[in-house]
């Protein structure tokens, strides 16, 4: 497929705006300011409110999506598909995975450093696999058996690095490196889960990117904004970084805005960043494949890595190349990007053309082949 000049600009936007959204969350979290009633400088640790906002730049997608739906509709020609009416609720389980699973993966930045947040989540892949042979009848190919297998590998290389590295880290203790990086992989499950039901329930429907973006928002923030009323009282002792120790103090990350902007400014960024990549990623779904989302998606840790090394952030660690080397071919691996260079190959090429067929790029990201054809 040759690409357009659209295809080019979805896809420049979903790498710079996914970078954006890492690097600004962890920006936030590295500032310290006092809280409310004169409370010491602390470190910023709000992972719930920054998960807030995450969902409120999801939200404003369904705003743009009725501003050009309308604008549209007073045209003498209309152009625009507005996709075919369904039910909200059917984004409600997916949304409330997606809460779970960004809270979580909130909390984890705040443990770990950006690069290896963004290596660890390439995780997805295998839950997401293993997911979709058990609910949604699949049957993994060889060669995804083989890309989970390096996954996994890149993983525990990712995360050996991240051991080392704890050892002479000023800024996290080798404790809270090693639960960061399980929480990460933890949220990849519930990822995945979201995905299984997104692909179940939500994608055969014909809807417009921005309204399945902002629908999902839509939910995410009204029942998380709701949630940090008794996340107030919720008294977590030491695991919390805020002076009352509660599970969220949503007053005291105002009070530390008030006292330094900027923190204002990263979150406004990790808003407006997911917002434009949430729905970049979509349409480069749909107007390319899921393949090229999945590749972008790999391509922007590698941004995040330079960018963190760049800002002196993170020391360099060879380490967490080989693991990204690793991740990055297991991913190619598991999504099939190393036969176009096999079917060059006589004898592989007809086996190409008779195992994939016409099977659905989606299909193929979630798990390859159905393991029973419909009559």
């Amino acid at each position: 497929m040759k690409w357009t000049k659209y295809h080019l600009f979805l896809a420049g936007l979903m790498l710079t705006t996914g970078s954006l959204n890492t690097l600004s969350a962890k920006w936030a979290d590295m500032f310290s300011a006092p809280g409310c009633h004169g409370s010491p400088d602390h470190d910023f640790s709000h992972p719930f409110v920054q998960a807030v906002g995450m969902f409120l730049g999801e939200l404003s997608c369904l705003v743009v999506f009725y501003i050009l739906l309308c604008h549209d509709r007073r045209r003498s020609e209309p152009s625009m598909d507005p996709g075919e009416s369904f039910n909200p609720l059917v984004f409600l389980p997916p949304a409330l995975c997606d809460m779970l699973g960004t809270s979580i993966m909130y909390v984890a930045l705040n443990m770990t450093s950006a690069s290896s947040f963004q290596m660890l989540r390439g995780a997805v892949i295998i839950f997401t696999g293993l997911l979709s042979v058990a609910f949604l009848g699949r049957r993994l190919k060889p060669s995804q058996w083989f890309g989970i297998l390096i996954t996994i590998l890149g993983l525990v290389v990712v995360g050996l690095a991240d051991f080392v590295s704890g050892h002479g880290d000023d800024s996290h203790k080798l404790s809270e490196i090693i639960t960061g990086d399980l929480l990460i992989i933890m949220a990849q499950i519930i990822v995945a889960v979201q995905m299984v039901l997104e692909e179940k329930f939500v994608y055969k429907h014909n809807v417009h990117p921005l309204k399945a973006v902002g629908t999902e928002g839509f939910f995410g923030f009204v029942i998380l904004s709701l949630l940090l009323i008794p996340m107030f009282f919720i008294h977590v002792g030491s695991f919390a970084d805020n002076p009352r120790q509660v599970l969220e103090d949503a007053l005291d990350a105002f009070c530390q805005i008030g006292h330094k902007p900027l923190i204002l400014l990263a979150l406004l960024g990790n808003t407006v960043s997911i917002a434009f990549f949430n729905f970049a990623g979509i349409s480069v779904t749909k107007e390319i494949s899921a393949t090229t989302r999945m590749v972008l998606d790999s391509l922007r840790t590698l941004v995040i890595w330079v960018v963190s090394l760049a800002l002196g952030w993170e020391k360099f660690q060879g380490l967490q190349i080989l693991g990204f080397i690793i991740l990055l071919l297991g991913t190619a691996v598991y999504n099939g990007l190393h036969k176009p260079l096999m079917a060059k190959m006589p004898c592989f090429a007809r086996e190409q053309i008779t195992e994939e067929g016409n099977v659905p790029e989606r299909e193929r990201l979630l798990g390859g082949e159905k393991a029973n054809e419909e009559n």
